[in-house]
């Protein structure tokens, strides 16, 4: 039996605080071969999803210890999710009782809604658009 309850597909990025982004950047770049794009001081993963024929990405991007991007959690960390369809996917989660942000963003780079898990870390879910952005530029 097939659900038809909205799910998530995949791991669309990995954002934390750092205390120095550009050295951990470096440290990862020089130490673990992360290919660091100096524009967003993060590193892009692709990979292919089994499920159609589309090319995803997941981004490890570290962001200034004093960001405001992760709040209103506490934590020094936020997951990216990839979803299908995000209005589906909020409005599911609404109706499950879950913390959904009215935090909404929507453009070139997809569409993001936000909502804590139980424990108050913030999950931004994305939508992707059709065309995935090229290497080298970031959703995030």
């Amino acid at each position: 039996m097939t659900s038809t309850k909205p799910r998530v597909h995949g791991l669309g990025g990995v954002f934390f605080k750092a205390r120095d982004p550009a050295a951990l950047g470096a440290w990862y770049r020089d130490k673990l071969g992360f290919e660091v794009d100096p524009s967003f001081g993060g590193a892009m993963f692709r990979w292919q999803r089994l499920d159609r024929e589309q090319e995803g990405m997941t981004l490890w991007t570290p962001f200034a210890a004093d960001t405001q991007y992760l709040a209103p959690s506490e934590k020094p960390y936020m997951l990216n999710l990839r979803v299908d369809d995000l209005d589906a996917m909020l409005a599911s989660l609404r109706a499950d009782g879950c913390q959904v942000l009215d935090r909404r963003e929507d453009g070139a780079y997809g569409k993001f809604g936000y909502v804590l898990d139980p424990e108050g870390t913030l999950l931004e879910l994305w939508q992707p658009p059709e065309d995935e952005p090229a290497a080298g530029t970031t959703p995030a």
